[in-house]
């Protein structure tokens, strides 16, 4: 199994599935078909019914019951990779029997991924993972999750004795940019339950995500050549620096942890004439989550008073809700799943996702759908890691969720 997981995720982090947050479309960026084609391609080979990809991007698939008794459950991943850092040419590296110290992740840039500032990686000592060269992330969140579900059908379809339900499968785009459940079909994907398969340890189950939004913050200043711009330039990046500012300087994400919400600002760019900013909004309390917002509308009054109407624009856009206090009212979603981690040999345990995934949406459409980790971290960024170990006990989670009456 091992062998078979670590192949497929290799091929699947050499596709550069990057999304975008400000092309429009839908997929939001053409490139994520190739692997959708791929999988696609996969899973008729596995001998699934009803295979099928949508102009949107999204991957439909179907596995018999073998037992009708049993519930219809969703498995889903998705294929894009976020947009915080390259996910072309990447170059994993795969290191057998981690040692637990310091990995040199490319020695001619002199990067190194300090075990002493990942303590996770202690847990990993003894384990084969996979890491980036620094140059690039690795892709594991969510090709860890694609490679996972694609070994879980391969093992139901070698041992066609083993009881089961209806599986549906489902792959998605734009999941990092907060559209993955957009344009889910629900008639193709219907189900009793689902669960996403998208990042964190592998006896981890998240039921409880972040509230999040995008805000998109434009300043529009004045350019006047620098010789006789007295009391008549408006540098717009210095206002956007002031804007930030105004914002709570302990409301960051290097600042915060746990149920702690946060704004990043994860992108700027601008001349003196122009600068738009673009952050994300967190928090898992929607109260707090709503001041946040608010706090973003009193800062551009603020900034507006000071330098004239029209100085700064804000558009904030909401991404997904907390999914808690809907997965609470189907408690057994969630103790199947620790009876299956429990089975497969390990502890489960229930974290708060800072973040979120497509089963936050898909919660709120009806079919409640909590997280189930693949084994890696440090996701987003050069510092990306998954274990095959790992992998595989999320393989075995899955095969214990599905065969379970």
């Amino acid at each position: 199994m091992k062998k078979s997981l670590l192949k497929n995720f290799l091929n699947y982090v050499s596709y550069d599935t990057i999304s975008s947050p400000t092309s429009g479309t839908h997929p939001s960026t053409a490139h994520q078909f190739e692997l959708a084609k791929e999988l696609i391609s996969e899973l008729e080979e596995l001998g699934c019914k009803n295979v099928y990809l949508s102009d949107k991007c999204y991957c439909y698939a179907e596995i018999e019951a073998t037992k009708t008794c049993y519930p219809t459950i969703g498995l889903m991943a998705h294929v894009d990779t976020a947009p915080d850092m390259s996910g072309k040419n990447v170059k994993p590296q795969v290191i057998e029997d981690y040692d637990g110290e310091d990995i040199i992740l490319n020695k001619e840039l002199n990067i190194i991924m300090k075990a002493s500032e990942f303590p996770n990686l202690a847990k990993r000592k003894g384990e084969v993972i996979v890491v980036t060269d620094g140059t690039t992330l690795l892709g594991a969140d969510d090709k860890a999750g694609i490679a996972i579900i694609m070994e879980i059908i391969k093992y139901l379809k070698a041992n066609p004795h083993l009881p089961h339900g209806k599986i549906k499968i489902c792959f998605t785009p734009d999941e990092e940019i907060g559209e993955g459940a957009d344009n889910v079909d629900l008639d193709r994907f219907a189900c009793d339950f689902a669960y996403t398969y998208d990042g964190d340890e592998e006896n981890i189950i998240n039921c409880e995500n972040f509230n999040a939004a995008s805000a998109f913050v434009y300043i529009q200043g004045a350019n006047i050549h620098p010789g006789s711009a007295k009391d008549k330039m408006k540098n717009s990046i210095m206002i956007a620096n002031e804007f930030d500012n105004l914002l709570s300087p302990f409301a960051r994400p290097q600042f915060t942890q746990n149920y702690e919400g946060f704004n990043h600002l994860n992108e700027i760019k601008g001349t003196v004439e122009s600068t738009e900013m673009k952050y994300i909004i967190r928090n898992h309390d929607l109260a707090k989550f709503e001041s946040q917002k608010q706090d973003f509308e009193k800062a551009r009054k603020t900034i507006d008073a000071k330098y004239g109407e029209g100085t700064c624009t804000i558009v904030i856009k909401d991404s997904y809700f907390n999914m808690y206090n809907i997965v609470a009212t189907k408690p057994e979603v969630v103790d199947r799943a620790k009876a299956a981690i429990k089975k497969a040999g390990m502890e489960p345990a229930l974290a708060p996702i800072r973040g979120g995934t497509d089963g936050a949406r898909l919660t709120y459409d009806g079919i409640i759908t909590p997280n189930l980790g693949t084994g890696g971290g440090n996701y987003h960024g050069k510092y990306e890691y998954v274990s095959l170990d790992g992998m595989q006990k999320a393989v075995m989670v899955g095969i214990n969720i599905l065969t379970t009456k």
